[in-house]
């Protein structure tokens, strides 16, 4: 009888400890890495060969938002395709679980907006199979491809007490206490940890706060209190001041909401002033505030935006990214059709009230949104269908407003109007400063390379690409990491920081999570959309070139770029510890 399950053979093994690579192969038996070193091929019921390729642990993306398509597509797609064998779902403060019965249609508006996802997609979620947190997790056991941890989060917490009255009011003593039970029991089924928000940037499909938002900050602490009480993992938090810039009153927050739970605390928002933003603009202050919550005992991390932005729209289709510059985003939200949109846009006063509403964005959440809009400098023209028009390709609207003597946002009107709304535009934010100014943040511990918001803005990106983004740029072609480091970035970092304790290392009694890449060709390849998901929903995919195989618990799902769906559904619900 053979050793092995799978023997990887010819290899050159980065395990994800940091330490040099090395010529070696890998033998796993029964989902777990049994040897590391010479290993005859013959000793393997099956074999793959690696040579001239890397064999490292399977990525660990720590910010996600798969519960909802893990319920029915799951694999991860796309993620499984670019070496992601363990993802952590539930962030933000929105998770399937627990709903009520009769809340699913709640549900999927919530997500339907703040994720982005298509609402008829979301009713492929089987919302009469589970309504506490733990039966959640108990009817997706068993039934998943890749790794899953999923945090508790406070939007489903909040309407499943509290109901309407989640998004209208702060919550009682006695509601408090009752959601405070939940958080304990989630946690003792396996929760990965707790999730919340009170970022304005946060609103349902009604234009509402998200229930999260409501909360007082003694409800966050007593929820966050409970989380630490009950056992390991993490929280999971997005401040109010996150997209704008950490506020005093907020970075004192989270140290105590570290101090409190015991755990690490992972924001969003540092290194930057906002979102559209290099992380230098504000990255002094960002390292006097982390190592200030070092020093105190508080684990304070967050995201690192590795990739930059690079979304493209057209004022045909319409976007989501001008909901922060209230006056033109009119043009998206009272105009629903070309012929409307035209005729607005021609209209003088929408112009006048539209002009300063991108350079002066709403930061009011009474008011409406508040996420920045992509600056005119970041916004190019990219795909023409007039002659006429061709030299203004790959340009910026700044430049392009200069050279007419307009204000930009004339210029961008003018140009959409031009070809009858068809021109497509692109939000492009990948600029010589903001690659030094990530650089100087990934630098630093307390920065997370990820936010690939996977699972998530399927309706104009495909974050899964990060990683792979992250292998080619920034270890590959700019040589911010080396290779070993790199694979420790998005391995064992991330595992460790969300008390997965055997993944994220290749190495012997390790859980045999696997990505098989050739580090001179690794990158993003093709984005399509694609129509797969219930009831013929559109969605971004990506699949990445260079990456060879995704095992995960010593079984192969992905060869090639092609799921293995003989393969079975080998993934596992992880819980921290």
């Amino acid at each position: 009888m053979a050793s092995f399950d799978l023997v990887i053979t010819n290899g050159t093994v980065v395990d994800g400890t940091g330490l040099p690579r090395r010529r070696a192969d890998v033998g796993i038996k029964d989902g777990r890495i049994a040897a590391v070193g010479f290993i005859d091929a013959t000793e393997g019921d099956r074999v793959i060969d690696a040579a001239g390729r890397v064999v490292a642990p399977g990525i660990v993306d720590p910010h996600t938002h798969y519960d909802p398509q893990l319920t029915f597509e799951p694999y991860g797609t796309s993620s499984c395709y670019h070496g992601v064998t363990t993802v952590v779902a539930g962030n933000c403060g929105f998770s399937v679980a627990p709903l009520k019965p009769g809340d699913g249609p709640w549900l999927i508006q919530l997500f339907a907006r703040v994720e982005g996802m298509d609402a008829s997609a979301l009713e492929g979620i089987p919302v009469d199979a589970f309504e506490s947190f733990p039966e959640f997790l108990e009817v997706i056991r068993g039934k998943i491809g890749i790794n899953a941890a999923f945090y508790i989060g406070h939007c489903a917490l909040r309407r499943y007490v509290m109901g309407e009255a989640a998004q209208e009011r702060a919550a009682t003593a006695e509601e408090i206490e009752r959601m405070a039970q939940i958080v304990r029991e989630a946690m003792a089924a396996g929760a990965a940890g707790f999730s919340s928000t009170h970022s304005p940037t946060h609103v349902d499909s009604a234009d509402r706060p998200v229930p999260s938002r409501l909360s007082s900050l003694d409800e966050l602490r007593a929820l966050v209190a409970a989380t630490g009480r009950s056992g390991s993992g993490s929280i999971a938090y997005l401040p109010g001041s996150a997209v704008g810039g950490i506020t005093p009153d907020d970075e004192e927050l989270l140290i105590e909401l570290s101090l409190l739970s015991r755990m690490p605390v992972i924001i969003q928002g540092l290194g930057a002033r906002s979102k559209v933003d290099a992380p230098t603009a504000g990255w002094d202050n960002a390292k006097r505030f982390v190592d200030e919550a070092t020093s105190r005992g508080a684990a304070v991390y967050s995201m690192a935006m590795s990739k930059p932005f690079n979304r493209t729209f057209d004022v045909a289709t319409g976007t989501k990214l001008y909901e922060g510059a209230l006056a033109l985003n009119r043009l998206f939200t009272e105009a629903t059709t070309v012929a409307e949109r035209l005729a607005l846009m021609a209209e003088p006063a929408f112009r006048e009230a539209a002009r300063d509403s991108v350079d002066d964005p709403n930061r009011d959440a009474a008011l409406g949104p508040t996420l920045p809009p992509p600056g005119w400098a970041m916004l190019q023209v990219n795909k023409v269908t007039t002659t006429e028009n061709k030299h203004l390709l790959g340009r910026s609207l700044v430049d392009i407003a200069v050279e007419r003597g307009v204000h930009p946002t004339d210029a961008f009107l003018d140009i959409a109007a031009s070809e009858n709304l068809a021109v497509e535009f692109v939000w492009k934010t990948e600029t010589p400063e903001w690659i030094e100014g990530t650089k100087m943040a990934q630098d630093d511990p307390h920065m997370i390379v990820g936010t690939s918001d996977a699972g998530a803005h399927l309706d104009r990106d495909d974050g899964a690409e990060a990683h792979s983004w992250f292998l080619q740029y920034w270890v590959r072609e700019w040589a911010g990491f080396t290779l070993e480091e790199g694979v420790r970035q998005i391995t064992a970092i991330p595992a460790a920081l969300c008390g997965l304790n055997d993944r994220g290392l290749l190495l012997a009694g390790y859980a045999a999570d696997i990505m098989i890449f050739d580090p001179a060709t690794v990158g993003p390849d093709q984005k399509v959309l694609a129509h797969d998901f219930p009831n013929g929903a559109a969605r971004w995919t990506s699949k990445p070139r260079g990456v060879h195989a995704t095992i995960v618990n010593g079984v192969p799902i992905v060869i090639d770029g092609e799921l293995q769906r003989d393969a079975g559904l080998p993934g596992h619900v992880l819980s921290p510890t």
